[in-house]
């Protein structure tokens, strides 16, 4: 999987992305929302932070995340058919609070960074991740059977989080998730790479939309994927304090 560098749009939503000095951008629905900018008579401005998002989060993590906040409208619904073969519906998760991802089995660049990032969240939360669900949407057309995302799962340690739950079954009904959550997605043929958005959107408890936040990966001289450790931590307490925050 090579990750997209198309953003997801939503109707009747703009967003504003703004470009900090340092290059990080940060992603923000204006719908009634006002960035605030604090400016210094000795200093430069003070870094910009999107109004509405959790206290606990601070304005560098949320720069770090690209997060931003949603109007709160209902969720897309989806039924698909989990890792275990079992369906799974997003109204099963009404009161937990959901992080929503979407990824590959075959992924050997971002996705299994995501998903480490997964488990230090699940772990940061600790007793409260009993309220959390840990979701995927399979964005590979070519395997998105049962078998493919348990060894995925299995072979990134996210069996270990009760939660957890790879959703992929048949093409139209995947597609469709993709549609609804405006996620693109180039599969050409069974060897080529994925590509594909890499967005994480955040549920509340009543099944609304309320932030967006957009995975970040870096890559070697050589082309592999990394993150360094300390940014990978930055990134799972940043999930496990949206999270909570939504419970």
């Amino acid at each position: 999987m090579i990750e997209g560098t198309t953003q997801p749009k939503r109707t009747g939503r703009v967003r504003l992305l703004l470009v900090l000095g340092v290059g990080v951008v940060v992603l923000a629905s204006v719908a009634g929302i006002a960035l605030r900018q604090q400016s210094s008579p000795t200093g430069p401005p003070a870094a910009i932070r999107v109004s509405g998002l959790p206290p606990a989060i601070s304005t560098d993590l949320a720069n770090l995340m690209q997060l931003g906040t949603l109007p709160g409208t209902p969720a897309p619904e989806f039924t698909l058919i989990d890792q275990n073969g079992t369906k799974v519906s997003l109204n099963d998760y009404r009161g937990r609070a959901v992080v929503l991802e979407f990824m590959d089995p075959n992924c050997v660049d971002i996705c299994p960074i995501v998903s480490q990032e997964y488990l230090l969240a699940y772990r940061a939360l600790g007793a409260d991740a009993a309220k959390v669900a840990f979701l995927a949407i399979n964005v590979n057309p070519f395997h998105l059977d049962p078998a493919a995302m348990d060894k995925y799962s299995i072979a990134h340690g996210l069996a270990a989080i009760p939660s957890w739950r790879f959703l992929g079954g048949l093409l139209p009904e995947v597609q469709n998730a993709w549609a609804a959550y405006h996620v693109q997605v180039k599969a050409p043929n069974p060897t080529a790479d994925v590509v594909h958005t890499s967005v994480a959107y955040f549920i509340d408890s009543q099944g609304r939309e309320r932030y967006l936040a957009f995975p970040m990966v870096d890559h070697t001289a050589s082309g592999s994927a990394f993150l360094p450790a300390g940014t990978q931590q930055q990134w799972g307490t940043g999930l496990a304090l949206v999270l909570r925050s939504l419970i």
